[in-house]
């Protein structure tokens, strides 16, 4: 698992940046009704989604949430404010939020049951009729059919953290119903195999790939040696999903 304390200054920058921020608050806006007045924002990160969010639509008030104090600090650089916090357990009241979102965030949850008990939790504080927001098949979305897709097929974890059926069972059983999706662009996130090499040692594939038959480095190798080691290859396109709370 990477040290987000540590990352937080360097992260966006190996994560598409402003335009990925720009297509991620677009599509999330996008899932917002219009009358939509509070938005908690879960493991908004650097706060480069949610500063997006808030600026877009100024009667919107904006909160982040994270457990990463450095994450947290450049979010609050950016004028977002931020409370440290685990998305299964939010200091807020019960009930009193017309909408959550978390935007890259549930795939990172490989503990047992702890995709439930954040999906629980951003029931708990919605009031009814409150949408709930969120990013599914993540990792999935970054299979393009690539020769990179090819050398680490074999070693992909099983039973992906936010794989949508799921999650759309969490959601049932914390009272949220499917009312709609979005698509949207992962700007600058089509991979390289130089670059998913380097991610793969640094351990920024955690949550998606554990070789198996061979160590890191071998598999490193084998993502180096593929032929244009520097071109990008095709953009993922990301999934959201909102739910309504019934």
């Amino acid at each position: 698992m990477l040290d987000y304390d540590a990352e937080a200054e360097a992260y966006d920058a190996t994560r598409g940046g402003a335009p990925r921020a720009e297509a991620a608050a677009a599509a999330v806006l996008g899932l917002l009704p219009a009358a939509t007045g509070t938005l908690l924002d879960l493991g908004c990160g650097t706060g480069i989604v949610t500063a997006r969010i808030a600026a877009a639509r100024p009667g919107l008030r904006v909160l982040g949430a994270d457990a990463s104090y450095g994450m947290a600090a450049m979010a609050r650089s950016r004028g977002v404010p931020v409370v440290l916090a685990s998305g299964a357990r939010l200091p807020v009241r019960p009930g009193s939020l017309d909408a959550v979102s978390a935007v890259w965030l549930l795939h990172l949850l490989r503990a047992p049951g702890a995709v439930a008990a954040v999906i629980a939790e951003a029931g708990r504080v919605l009031r009814p009729g409150g949408v709930f927001v969120t990013t599914v098949d993540k990792d999935a979305a970054h299979d393009v059919g690539s020769d990179i897709d090819e050398v680490l097929a074999p070693h992909l974890t099983p039973g992906p953290a936010d794989a949508a059926p799921e999650v759309t069972a969490h959601a049932a059983a914390a009272g949220l119903r499917p009312a709609g999706e979005a698509r949207f662009t992962g700007y600058g996130q089509g991979r390289t195999p130089r670059g998913s090499a380097a991610a793969l040692l640094a351990g920024r594939y955690a949550s998606r790939v554990r070789p198996r038959g061979t160590t890191p480095r071998e598999l490193a190798g084998r993502l180096e040696r593929l032929p244009g080691p520097d071109t990008p290859r095709a953009e993922p396109t990301y999934r959201l999903f909102r739910f309504v709370r019934d």
